[in-house]
């Protein structure tokens, strides 16, 4: 079984636990150590068995908690070799055992255990971002957010996946409309910033198929989304095209500062 449960998900810190079989893996730790331990035993993980923390990339919101988790439980960090050199560089998670500091290459599966992980590019201003794919036997379950725009290449990756942690950050008209300076604006709203929800729903629209269980809307602004209306533009996009919410899929708002649920592939 291939399941996934978000810890924190949003704009102020990002942590995903997946696990298939014996394997236990963290998508980032963008919360406190504390925070994350306690995350886990919630949903009755041993921190002490995580097998391995894979980061995406390394603003503040995706790495606050990675080097303390690493060093508390001696688990491996996966990165990308240029990501290693900033974070290693800039001294930005602290010190990091050797062993525990491992390469992985954009476009190239890893083995964890029981999981197949496939790190691939993604828009996004940071040094060497990646998003995952996650296999295990027949089932597939791919995690796309700070993926700045959607093109066909990344279309792929989230087609034929069995659930999908895809990234509805902000609602155009609130962020226009918001208090943000705009060279931040500017930013969130390029090619290398955030998804809006318009157009999260409309790759959600064209990778579904009537295999794709369930899709998690993640990484919302706190200021610029509310999940009701990020929730709403998915679910209107889906059944414009005759697919029901809560019978054809699952869809649900990730929580910002709590645990949310178990999903399944």
């Amino acid at each position: 079984m291939l399941r996934l449960c978000p810890i924190a998900s949003g704009s102020s810190g990002n942590c995903t636990y997946i696990e298939a079989a014996n394997t236990r893996i963290l998508v980032d730790v963008g919360i406190s150590g504390k925070k994350v331990v306690a995350g886990l035993e919630e949903i009755d993980v041993d921190p002490a068995s995580i097998n391995g923390i894979l980061m995406t990339h390394e603003h503040s919101d995706h790495i606050k908690g990675i080097g303390i988790f690493s060093r508390k439980y001696n688990v491996p960090i996966y990165a990308t070799e240029k990501a290693w050199d900033k974070l290693l560089g800039d001294n930005m998670i602290g010190k990091i055992h050797e062993d525990n500091i491992r390469i992985l290459e954009k476009g190239s599966y890893l083995s964890i255990g029981n999981l197949n992980i496939l790190p691939y590019e993604i828009y996004h201003d940071a040094v060497d971002p990646v998003g995952y794919v996650f296999e295990y036997e027949t089932k597939k379950i791919t995690l796309a957010t700070d993926i700045g725009k959607i093109d066909e290449r990344i279309l792929e990756y989230l087609r034929g996946a069995d659930g999908i942690l895809l990234e509805f950050n902000h609602d155009i008209r609130m962020l226009e409309a918001g208090s943000y300076p705009f060279p931040l604006k500017k930013r969130i709203l390029s090619d290398v910033g955030h998804l809006n929800n318009d157009v999260a729903a409309k790759a959600l629209v064209e990778v579904y198929h009537p295999g794709l269980k369930w899709a998690i809307l993640g990484h919302l602004s706190k200021d610029n989304n509310l999940p009701d209306l990020a929730f709403l533009t998915a679910q209107q996009a889906l059944e414009e095209k005759q697919v029901k919410v809560g019978e054809d899929i699952e869809l649900f708002v990730a929580k910002r500062d709590e645990v949310s649920k178990w999903f399944e592939a």
